[in-house]
């Protein structure tokens, strides 16, 4: 498939504001029940769901730009029944609204006890705001994976390790990006993102290798034979029909040569994981901003390079009439 870049920033910058989103939560339960250093500052979830919230308008902003009619995006949502793009649209603005509301509350302190369990354990409007909120952010990225997901004859993208990798991968660079935020405030909550981060990405790196395995040995089920209906055991296409291109030669097939090809997914697989995981490491126990932030823009280049990768390996099935241009 030609990967649209629209719907790459799309991707990742969304998925780097749910992850955000996602560590703020994390780190306010696991200071609630004092497995972490509890941090005090109602600046440092407001302004960290501030900044959620840029890459979630970021991600909602470039969108618009692989619409035909943006004047009509309205209508993307009319069928949510059956539709998971229309089902994104809905939540994504919900998952906004949410995370808006959270960091309100944090930042002006609007936060009353509701009620006391255990005696210690005290729940206060974020937390249950939070807990609703971080449902939705892991039904956006159901519904943003699903969009491909669901798409039985793209057999690269029909598998649930689809989903697995949008959310882990999301959830990594928020969680790499929470690091950069906290260190950046001196937060005790530094390290514990950093721990986060590099879990998340060596699980990545687990799901997204399996997923390039898994598409290495696909057996698709059309062929040329069955395109044309010809069972000879060896056909070979001189010519694609005509001698200009068209859309379906621009829009079904990236274009790029096997070489740079092959580069991309080497780049990625670099750049989104190892190189991440050790500048974490290194800066964990340091707080180092500069270290940090290294591993943050590395990680997300990295992930404009997979995304990519992603979009152009789905070969789709009309590509057997388009082999020779």
């Amino acid at each position: 498939m030609h990967p649209a870049f629209s719907v790459i920033f799309l991707t990742t910058l969304s998925g780097v504001g749910q992850g955000l989103f996602l560590a703020l939560y994390t780190g306010q339960l696991y200071s609630v029940v004092e497995v972490v250093p509890v941090e005090d500052s109602h600046s440092h979830y407001g302004v960290g769901s501030l900044i959620a919230l840029v890459f979630l308008a970021g991600g909602l902003l470039s969108s618009f730009f692989h619409l035909g009619h943006p004047e009509r995006g309205w209508r993307a949502m009319a069928r949510w029944r059956t539709s998971w793009l229309s089902r994104e649209v809905i939540v994504l603005p919900a998952f906004m609204g949410l995370v808006a509301l959270y960091g309100l509350v944090h930042y002006f302190d609007l936060n009353p006890v509701l009620f006391t369990f255990r005696e210690n354990f005290h729940v206060d409007l974020s937390l249950v705001i939070g807990a609703l909120t971080t449902v939705v952010a892991f039904t956006l990225f159901l519904c943003t994976a699903m969009i491909y997901a669901c798409i039985k004859f793209l057999q690269e993208w029909a598998t649930p390790l689809t989903v697995v990798n949008y959310t882990l991968l999301g959830s990594a660079s928020g969680f790499t990006l929470a690091t950069v935020f906290a260190a950046y405030n001196q937060s005790p909550l530094t390290d514990f993102y950093a721990g986060w981060a590099v879990l998340l990405t060596l699980a990545g790196l687990v799901t997204r290798v399996s997923s390039l395995i898994r598409n290495s040995r696909i057996e698709h089920k059309s062929t040329l034979r069955t395109a044309i209906g010809i069972r000879h055991t060896k056909i070979v296409q001189k010519s694609q029909g005509f001698m200009a291109g068209s859309f379906n030669t621009r829009e079904f097939f990236h274009g790029a040569p096997a070489s740079v090809f092959k580069l991309i997914k080497w780049v990625f697989l670099i750049a989104v994981f190892p190189v991440p995981v050790l500048l974490l490491s290194l800066g964990m126990g340091t707080s180092a901003i500069a270290v940090f932030a290294l591993a943050f823009v590395v990680q997300y280049l990295g992930l404009l390079a997979e995304r990519w990768f992603f979009f152009a390996q789905a070969n789709h099935p009309q590509n057997l009439y388009y082999q020779t241009v």
